[in-house]
């Protein structure tokens, strides 16, 4: 049965000519630590923005605004992260600019969002308002 296996994988392999030879590492995505460190402390800055983001989806069981702002804080944290240190594994998806634009963007939207949340927002944009009315009828 083990030589099936190794028939199996050599029949659907990718052929030669097709294979990737050199893609290149995203900007700035070599380890954070040392490669003798365990995987947790070489990828600490990638999981302290999920551990951030797990605890505002939480706390978000509990008061709704509260949590968003926690998930947005936690994608602004990770662009400041990706702008400041010089390797943070696997938080480097694209190259620099485009991650910082990307967490920037996204986390200040859930913010702004969530600020202007009902009831009772927190924060009143008159033109987004009127936005909202023209679309909403």
């Amino acid at each position: 049965m083990a030589g099936g296996g190794v028939a199996w994988r050599k029949r659907w392999r990718v052929p030669e000519k097709h294979r990737t030879r050199s893609t290149a590492r995203p900007e700035g995505g070599g380890r954070s630590a040392g490669g003798d460190a365990p995987a947790p402390i070489r990828q600490w800055p990638l999981l302290a923005v999920l551990g951030t983001t797990l605890v505002g989806l939480l706390v978000t069981l509990l008061d709704f605004r509260i949590g968003l702002l926690i998930v947005g804080g936690a994608l602004l944290a990770g662009a400041l992260l990706r702008a400041w240190l010089p390797a943070v594994g696997m938080l480097a998806v694209r190259s620099r600019f485009t991650d910082v634009v990307t967490y920037t963007v996204l986390g200040a939207l859930i913010v702004l969002l969530t600020l202007m949340a009902e009831p009772r927002p927190w924060l009143e944009v008159p033109f987004l308002n009127d936005i909202l009315r023209f679309s909403a009828g």
